[in-house]
């Protein structure tokens, strides 16, 4: 029961993570601002949780691991009601910072409770119920997403969170407080963690603000750009060498772990991107609508789930770098076929590479988690493990930004291509006034066929980058150590 309990509170905060990527077109015409801005919704929250991350074994050590817990959800709980209720995009913007916040600690510190009330014989299985709501919460969010904001409205994307996490509470408070840890006084790095909220912040901002002011023409993005760089500059040297660092960066110095670290925060980037590209893909070119694009997007995972029990058994029967680079490979083919997307086919063109994106999806999570902390001595796993979390986290907002900034630029690029040697037009134009159009009319038609071919072109370039990204990152498993044939490390990363 307590192990159902953590599984489902790790299961909200996951969902959070996707539940409002379907939703964006309709909270951003609720609150009155485009789809691009709409965005920040999603990176606010995985930036937040990013930052937080690193900050939850001092908080576990300071306040004990289950109050702790019992006040991070109550957290993630009360800001979820709030989001629901934000007039404004900044206040729920805000109200998803504070959100993220909560949730950072939830996912590292269920992970910890079910590894305390599971003995070692059985760890396997404790991360077993972690791994699954790793895979299923991604699954259902696009799902819960479209058909609440179709059926109901945008603000139950939030609410939806509030009995079960009223459930979880009740859990946590019944079965979880035997299993409490002692509490110990332990500096906090507190120039380190003002050094990474400023220089995330200011990388963040830039990535979100850069295609709204034309980038580094803007004194605004420059400004940006060089405070982000500076203060991740002054990040590294401050951590690299005080004695509590909020994020143990010496534990790159292991090849293996960086090699692994890396190619997984690009892998789940990539996921989670695809995870917000394709709904506004499907909803704002093809046309369908939340409900629709949620199903799409929710064949992603059935292969991931049936998969996930034999990729945790790979390596005891081969080397773990071969699932690991087939799988980053695979993500990186699905991309390619998401490239050759049109405007008109059917539903099931759309929904296949979501489909064959789980062959793929658990060899490589699964097993750059196992080879990256199996690459650092006992004593660093813990540090490293939080450091894969903070990296991992961080990739999917970064990449989210990006891929969202880059297919908006792609498509003013490809509008004023098409614009110039657009065929037929004045043709077309007086056949749509003799069928009984105005011209304007026709005029705003023909606008909108090119716009959606534009971002159709623009999307098409994007998935390519993707593809050919996936497929450089996969041969980065090469450099991390053979492990041992059925040995592995600790399964903390997760």
């Amino acid at each position: 029961m307590a192990a159902l309990v953590l599984g489902l509170a790790n299961f909200l905060v996951l969902l959070d993570s996707t539940i409002a990527n379907v939703s964006l077109a309709h909270i951003s015409g609720s609150l009155g601002v485009s789809t691009t801005q709409g965005t920040w919704i999603i990176t606010s929250y995985a930036v937040a949780e990013a930052i937080c991350v690193p900050l939850t074994g001092w908080l576990a050590a300071r306040f004990g691991t289950v109050r702790t817990f019992t006040w991070a959800l109550g957290g993630f709980t009360l800001f979820s009601t709030l989001c629901g209720v934000s007039p404004t995009l900044a206040t729920l913007i805000a109200c998803r910072v504070a959100q993220g916040i909560c949730g950072g600690p939830l996912m590292p510190l269920s992970q910890t409770l079910l590894l305390r009330i599971f003995p070692r014989a059985k760890a396997g299985v404790a991360m077993s119920v972690a791994a699954m709501t790793t895979i299923v919460a991604p699954i259902l969010g696009p799902i819960l997403g479209g058909t609440i904001s179709d059926e109901w409205s945008w603000p139950w994307i939030f609410f939806i969170n509030l009995p079960p996490a009223a459930l979880c509470m009740f859990g946590v408070v019944r079965l979880l407080r035997p299993y409490e840890t002692g509490r110990t006084t332990r500096p906090i790095d507190i120039t380190g963690l003002l050094l990474l909220i400023f220089w995330v912040g200011a990388f963040q901002l830039m990535l979100d603000l850069g295609r709204e002011r034309d980038w580094f023409g803007s004194t605004l993005i420059v400004g940006l750009a060089g405070a982000s760089l500076v203060g991740f500059i002054a990040f590294v040297i401050w951590e690299m060498t005080d004695e509590n660092p909020i994020v143990d960066l010496r534990v790159l110095r292991h090849r293996g772990f960086t090699a692994g670290a890396v190619a997984l925060s690009v892998g789940f980037g990539t996921i989670y991107s695809s995870v917000v590209l394709v709904p506004l893909f499907l909803q704002s070119i093809v046309g369908y609508t939340s409900t629709w694009s949620g199903y799409a997007m929710s064949t992603m995972g059935l292969f991931a789930i049936l998969l996930a029990p034999i990729a945790g058994r790979m390596g005891q029967w081969v080397d773990m770098r071969w699932p690991v680079c087939l799988g980053l490979t695979w993500l990186g083919i699905v991309s390619f076929l998401r490239s050759r997307w049109s405007i008109d086919l059917d539903f099931w063109s759309y929904a296949m590479p979501q489909l064959l994106q789980g062959l793929g999806t658990p060899f490589f999570m699964i097993g750059l988690m196992t080879l990256a902390l199996g690459a650092v001595p006992q004593r660093e796993v813990a540090s490293a493990a939080g450091l894969m979390a903070f990296m991992r986290t961080l990739g999917t907002a970064l990449a989210t930004s990006v891929a969202t900034s880059m297919w908006a630029d792609g498509t003013q690029v490809a509008r004023a291509q098409l614009s110039g040697v657009l065929n037929g037009g004045p043709a077309f134009l007086d056949s749509l006034t003799r069928g009984g159009f105005t011209a304007q009319q026709g005029r705003a038609m023909i606008e909108q066929m090119v716009e959606r071919q534009s971002a159709a072109i623009s999307a098409s370039h994007l998935f390519m980058v993707i593809g050919v990204l996936c497929i450089v990152v996969a041969q980065l498993a090469w450099i991390i150590p053979k492990a041992k044939p059925g040995g592995g490390a600790t399964m903390g990363g997760h």
